[in-house]
């Protein structure tokens, strides 16, 4: 068990009790963190009390799943957020699906109450799935999701063959672009093919990204109208003994993968991936991409010219870009035009660095995704909101830890009854972001849709009454 705290009083104080010097870093007033202020590295049931009871934001989180229905407009259902699923994850894995909520309240009192250390989001179903039993025992089937975000579900360790620095759930700032490509290629996407707008993007905490597209004609597509999305964007392919896992059919390629490969995918295979994961820089790596060539000749070709090469000039450090660049020589050249083989280094690159997604997630209306600001217990790291526009940005393992957010609290002394404690903290950009990028326009748009909604349901019936 890790060490106690002292939560008030302890700001400005060091150790002995001497005042903290407050220290300039980059023009910006920093308290010193010393002494009592320091929280022990971990994740345990005692933070996590702290964290929601000090920091977590309950208001705007409940005020975005009720997408504006929590009104006093005579449009608004009263009944929605009450029908949506809530799963908690309690300490030791014990499980509690099926949670609803009435209220903001509501759910702040059992989080506190309960102290998941992992909060799920479902479906809003046809009832409230709290008393799903007593509807089962009318013999109607009416218990069923109706409604529920489109999401998406990515994650690193998806990308082992495509990266030598990491495996399974580690990540570095060498492989995390990756996950930075997933983000560009499916939000321009989801934004100009679909003509989505109030897009969330999610860090999962540890090794991967979640997606929201929350406008409501997302919120109401079937599963087979999931599924028809989630199939547009699926290139990658095939299990792990499928050596070909991306084939690009037909004389062109569809607008939608060129524009994603001359914007995004080429410039990052040639210009970040090649150099950081040292694509070419042993005889196994350069057979991996070999055998992603369907002409056995010109393979055998490039590997012999590669082992020629192996005692020449060529530079530990631009072998992998002198391999490359003969690769897409020899396969572009006009003697292999007519064997297709021009499109083999599209492949390649579509191989390596397009996105991977667990199409199961999206496909369904009833998958649960954790929810944003949860804390991931293997790390420690807040769930916090990822900003599509400067994603470029945004480093894993610089989100705020839970034992840094409560150093932070102790560092500035906080008022016991005071809801913006986040303020304080590390958390306040993300909680900001969440407030005003996306939560904002969600609300505006919603209460929009409600009023127009309920106005053409009063055109009809003074119609209907006319007639």
């Amino acid at each position: 068990m890790c060490t106690p705290m002292s939560y008030a009083g302890s700001a400005n104080v060091g150790r002995d009790d001497e005042p903290v010097d407050s220290m300039e870093i980059d023009g910006q007033q920093q308290l010193k963190v010393e002494g009592p202020a320091e929280v022990p590295e971990g994740f345990n049931a005692d933070y996590l009390r702290v964290y929601y009871g000090k920091l977590f934001p309950y208001g705007d989180f409940f005020k975005w799943l009720c997408y504006a229905n929590d009104g006093k407009h005579p449009g608004c259902d009263q009944s929605y957020v009450g029908r949506r699923e809530f799963s908690f994850t309690l300490e030791n894995d014990i499980y509690l699906r099926f949670q609803s909520f009435d209220s903001a309240a509501e759910l702040e009192s059992s989080i506190k109450e309960k102290c998941p250390f992992k909060i799920d989001i479902g479906p809003v179903y046809s009832v409230d799935p709290a008393k799903r039993h007593a509807y089962a025992q009318s013999g109607n089937n009416v218990f069923v999701p109706v409604e529920r975000e489109l999401i998406f579900d990515i994650d690193i360790s998806d990308y082992d063959d495509a990266r030598y620095c990491c495996s399974g759930a580690d990540v570095c700032s060498d492989c995390w672009p990756l996950m930075t490509i997933a983000i560009k290629i499916l939000d321009t996407s989801l934004r100009d093919d679909f003509g989505f707008n109030h897009i969330l993007w999610v860090y999962s905490g540890r090794r991967g990204v979640h997606c929201w597209v929350c406008d409501t004609r997302a919120r109401k597509l079937s599963n087979e109208q999931r599924a028809a999305v989630a199939d547009y964007f699926r290139v990658y392919k095939g299990g792990e003994n499928t050596l070909k896992k991306v084939s690009l059919a037909g004389p062109v390629l569809h607008p939608f993968l060129a524009r994603s490969y001359t914007d995004v995918l080429e410039s990052f295979f040639e210009d970040k991936l090649l150099l950081s994961q040292q694509l070419f820089a042993s005889e196994e790596r350069c057979q991996k991409i070999l055998d992603l060539i369907p002409d056995e000749n010109v393979a055998s070709e490039l590997h012999d010219k590669w082992q020629g090469n192996r005692r020449s000039s060529i530079s530990k450090e631009d072998v992998n870009a002198a391999r490359w660049k003969q690769l897409k020589m020899t396969l572009q050249s006009g003697k292999h035009k007519a064997q297709g083989l021009r499109r083999c280094v599209e492949e390649i690159i579509f191989s390596y660095t397009y996105p991977r997604l667990d199409m199961e997630v999206s496909k369904h209306m009833n998958h649960l995704l954790k929810a944003p600001f949860c804390i991931h217990p293997k790390t420690g790291r807040v769930c916090v909101p990822i900003d599509p526009n400067n994603c470029d940005d945004f480093d894993p393992t610089a989100v705020p830890t839970l034992s840094q957010l409560l150093g932070e609290l102790n560092a500035a002394g906080f008022q016991t009854d005071s809801e913006n404690n986040w303020e304080r903290t590390s958390l306040e950009k993300s909680i900001r972001f969440f407030r005003t990028s996306f939560l904002q326009p969600l609300l505006k748009a919603c209460k929009e849709e409600l009023e127009s909604a309920y106005n053409a349901k009063l055109q009809q019936s003074k119609n209907s009454l006319d007639w």
